[in-house]
């Protein structure tokens, strides 16, 4: 077995905290991030005469609670107020070097070095959370629509075999067969979506308010920056980058005259090169795009049809003549997206030209030819096509290199270990929790009678834990469509097999993982794959312990983790919300008992050890219940909760509240946070 010696100097690898948050039944929905609210176009902009801005009233379930909007002290004379003092109303401004609407930030910061009050988000964030929204909504459909075509198949093979089991006459069986042909031709029909799942996501959020930036704006997008990538042209729309989820133009109508006088419309905003077009000629900060129309969307996207000076054409047009800068954005082919592209944004450019002429299929196409601004990030090749160029292809590759394995053959996939900082670390790789003999766990559940992989959830009694439905949608070996107060898993007395779904969590390692030391946080993780939102990641593992027999000087040790479900479902301070509630489970009835166990990772651990906190984190901790269902002693694990590109850092939320490691002589222990993150709380605890 390999040993490694571990720094003492990580300041970052500390005490863990298991983070779920309320009690609450809050739908799918409930989680999106509120907008940024912006005055329509259509009106000039007069702060002093504005109305307040709509109320945005989230969605409810019967048995959610509405969370209370924080508010000044209202002095006893005043008159009651059914809600929280209305918010300033943000103005509609210029952008004086690129003439683009902003929204005007009208908090007023604290000026001292206290922690950030959660409620403050910056541009970045929002957008994050707008795109973890978004792939909550995607995974719910899809999983709705699966579900949906296997009630469809349930109810054929039932039908055929109360058909087999009766007997009738020869004529009406006939008859029956008759039908039954028609009848399959239809379902055939009834099983094909009617609609793409992203674009169900889009006008679903559409219609509850909650995409960023409804009105369209010039130049850059706040939380936006050069290089960021998406995974489809739906999540660009909800994010307010590109609002249009098939044009390859997107751009400002007459309505944006009231607030831009001087300008001529309609006016570009943003376009898509993708390769849609044959006659797109691309030479890094100079490119030639063709227009829009014409071409054969369905077929082999060839030009059919002259081009026309209107709409998006002549918003280009418009925008040599405005001098006003265009967003760019580069789309390539990708196997690691569900699209099967990748768009990333490159910044803005000017549009310096255009011209009508004969394309390769001899008809009329407008082209535009567009140089980039000078002073922007630059973009490489293999940023542009997702493909990183430093991503290893064996341990032979790696730089640095201490162990090939850290696992020593445990894992299917190696996990390499490397450094050049310092000196190895020491531990005992072990890859399930190691329970002591002490430690009496519960005896297994009944478990389902389904057979195979628990194809429906109707009839599951495990899926039905969790709700109506599983909590995993059966896509990329199976992903998690929202993070939730616990998630019930098929186990040791279920009948059904391996494979089944609602096993997602128990299955081998799916990513190359790699293990490397950073000079200022200590060790740390990061994939060499792509990990798509709601993947599990790896399980938390280590020396299974009551929190009562630690000795005295447990507070030195940095990779104790609290299994402190009970206590966290109230939630941590807001940052993470969590969607069901727990059955037979009242939070409030054990909120001052101590953490009964937790789970020690100094000696004995995996690879969740290495990961380090952030306070805007692409990991978040999710408590699995399987073969028993008690919540004092689930299974911690490790999800996506972003799409992660490879080499990126995995990193989660260690659950710290302010002020909560003290010392047994009442000395409040204070640990500043280095994550580095937009909306850093700038303490660890």
């Amino acid at each position: 077995m390999a040993t490694l010696e571990v720094s003492p100097l990580l300041n970052s690898e500390l005490r863990r905290s298991l983070r779920l948050t309320s009690k609450e039944k809050p739908s799918y929905m409930d989680k999106i991030p509120v907008t940024d609210e912006i005055a329509s176009p259509k009106k000039r902009a007069r702060p002093k005469k504005e109305k307040p801005p709509p109320k945005i009233i989230p969605k409810k379930s019967p048995k959610k609670k509405e969370r209370p909007i924080k508010e000044k002290k209202v002095k006893k004379s005043a008159p009651k107020k059914k809600s929280g003092p209305p918010k300033k109303k943000p103005r509609l401004v210029r952008n004086p070097i690129l003439e683009g609407l902003i929204t005007e930030e009208l908090a007023e910061g604290d000026g001292n070095l206290d922690p950030l009050p959660v409620a403050v988000k910056s541009s970045k964030t929002r957008v994050k959370e707008t795109l973890r929204a978004f792939t909550s909504h995607y995974l719910y459909f899809v999983q709705a629509e699966q579900r949906r075509v296997q009630e469809i198949e349930d109810a054929k093979e039932k039908k055929k075999k109360s058909k087999n089991a009766k007997k009738k006459e020869e004529d009406e069986k006939a008859k029956e067969e008759e039908e039954d042909e028609k009848a399959e031709e239809e379902e055939e029909d009834v099983k094909r979506p009617s609609k793409r799942p992203d674009l169900k996501a889009i006008t679903k959020m559409q219609e509850e308010m909650m995409v960023l930036n409804p009105v369209k704006r010039l130049g850059h997008i706040p939380g936006i920056e050069v290089g960021d990538q998406f995974f489809s042209r739906a999540e660009m729309v909800v994010v307010g980058l590109h609002s249009h989820w098939l044009n390859g133009i997107d751009y400002m109508g007459q309505e944006y005259k009231q607030v831009y006088q001087e300008y001529t419309f309609p006016l570009a905003s943003c376009i898509v090169l993708s390769g849609q077009y044959e006659d797109d000629l691309d030479n890094a900060d100079t490119i030639t795009y063709t227009g829009q129309g014409g071409h054969d969307l369905l077929g082999n996207k060839k030009q059919i049809s002259d081009q026309k000076l209107e709409r998006g054409n002549l918003a280009l047009k418009n925008s040599i003549d405005n001098k006003v800068p265009v967003r760019v954005i580069r789309g390539h082919k990708a196997l690691n997206s569900y699209t099967g592209k990748i768009y990333t944004y490159d910044g803005l450019y000017m549009v310096t030209d255009y011209w009508p002429e004969k394309g390769l299929q001899k008809f009329i196409v407008y082209k535009y030819k567009l140089k980039r601004l000078e002073g922007q990030k630059q973009l490489t090749t293999s940023q542009v096509r997702f493909i990183r160029e430093d991503v290893p292809q064996s341990t032979a590759d790696l730089r640095g290199l201490v162990i090939k394995d850290i696992s020593n053959g445990q894992e299917t996939i190696p996990i390499p270990a490397t450094n050049t900082v310092d000196d190895p670390p020491c531990f005992k790789y072990i890859k399930k929790l190691h329970i002591p003999s002490e430690i009496k766990i519960p005896k297994n559940e009944a478990g389902c009678k389904c057979h195979g992989d628990c194809a429906s959830s109707l009839d599951c009694p495990c899926a039905k834990l969790n709700g109506t439905n599983f909590a995993y949608v059966r896509m990329d070996g199976g992903r998690l469509v929202e993070a939730k107060s616990i998630v019930y898993e098929c186990g040791a007395g279920c009948q059904c097999g391996p494979d089944c779904i609602n096993r997602t969590s128990q299955k081998d390692m799916r990513y190359r993982l790699e293990v490397f030391k950073t000079p200022t946080k200590g060790w740390a993780v990061r994939s060499w794959d792509t990990i798509p939102a709601g993947a599990p990641v790896c399980e938390y593992t280590g020396i299974l312990k009551r929190s009562d027999e630690l000795d005295c000087n447990h507070f030195e040790n940095k990779y104790l983790f609290d299994i402190d479900c009970l206590q966290t479902m109230k939630g941590l301070d807001g940052r993470e919300q969590r969607a069901g509630e727990v059955p037979s489970v009242d939070p409030n009835s054990e909120s001052e008992s101590p953490v009964e166990y937790c789970i020690d990772a100094e000696k004995e651990g995996n690879v969740a050890r290495f990961i380090n906190h952030s306070c805007a984190p692409n990991l978040f901790v999710q408590c699995v219940l399987s073969s028993h269902h008690d919540i004092k002693l689930a299974k911690v694990m490790l999800f996506a909760a972003d799409t992660i590109p490879p080499l990126q850092e995995l990193t989660y939320d260690y659950g710290y509240a302010m002020d909560s490691v003290v010392m047994p002589d009442g000395k409040v222990i204070k640990l500043t946070c280095h994550c580095g993150a937009a909306d850093c709380r700038r303490r660890l605890h």
